[in-house]
């Protein structure tokens, strides 16, 4: 599916960019059908490799989406080209972000949700880049827009984020507080956060700055969970905390 967003480019001339999202994924539930999440890869990944992990959980009432990244060039990889929600860059409060790619995919991934049944829950996990991609859009569905100021559809019930950030956290708590409505879906959102304290690739501390920032900024429904002598990826044990978060949080039959 390709996404074609226009920007203002020198003088009055306007640049449009086009996203071409690769191949989607789907894990069909093995029991009653009874949530839906779209699960994010991280920088580099596709949607495959992921829907084989989930297709293993002990999760029969969840139907996994993996869609894949669009192929761009990457800032932080001196340019060179592969799958990337967004172009990300060096991960600080200083860095820039990439709000037309954020919106890009956020708006996909929304889409992707938007023909589920009325009375499944539905939500967004991911890893690494996919995890901040998630994150985004947990804060896009609090204010109720996306960046761009397009409305958000979706009503999210759960966020899952491994291993990943925050992206645009500067004057979110603004944002929120200001606003009545997104102060209480950001209230009642419930996210996992989860990392490893020896991760080399998104640093662990980006983690913890990325929980307190949703945290002072309203997200009091947010888990931190830090797995010690742990590097970029995930463990069983990790995996197992996710299935008993999502079975409680979602309201699911269990494992029959």
């Amino acid at each position: 599916m390709s996404y074609s967003h226009h920007t203002m480019g020198s003088g009055s001339r306007t640049a449009i960019r086009t996203f071409d999202f690769g191949r989607t994924h789907v894990v069909r539930p093995k029991g009653k059908h009874q949530a839906t999440i779209v699960w994010l890869h991280g920088l580099g990944d596709n949607g495959s490799s992921w829907s084989q992990l989930l297709e293993s959980l002990p999760l029969p009432n969840i139907k996994w989406i993996c869609p894949t990244a669009p192929t761009r060039p990457v800032a932080i990889l001196g340019g060179f080209p592969c799958t990337a929600w967004f172009d990300g860059g060096e991960l600080s409060e200083d860095g820039p972000d990439d709000w037309e790619g954020l919106d890009a995919s956020a708006a996909h991934i929304a889409n992707l949700l938007s023909t589920e049944p009325a009375d499944v829950k539905v939500g967004i996990g991911g890893f690494s880049m996919g995890a901040a991609m998630a994150l985004y859009s947990a804060t896009s569905y609090a204010l109720g827009r996306y960046g761009n100021g397009n409305p958000y559809p979706i009503n999210l019930r759960a966020i899952v984020g491994l291993s990943g950030w925050l992206p645009g956290s500067r004057g979110l708590r603004n944002k929120v507080e200001v606003s009545h409505e997104a102060a209480r879906r950001a209230a009642s959102l419930p996210i996992l956060l989860s990392h490893g304290t020896c991760d080399d690739v998104v640093l662990y501390k980006y983690g913890e700055k990325s929980a307190h920032s949703l945290s002072i900024a309203g997200f009091r429904s947010l888990i931190f969970k830090s797995y010690e002598g742990i590097g970029h990826y995930t463990v069983p044990k990790e995996m197992d905390e996710v299935c008993n978060w999502l079975t409680a949080r979602l309201g699911l039959d269990g494992s029959r």
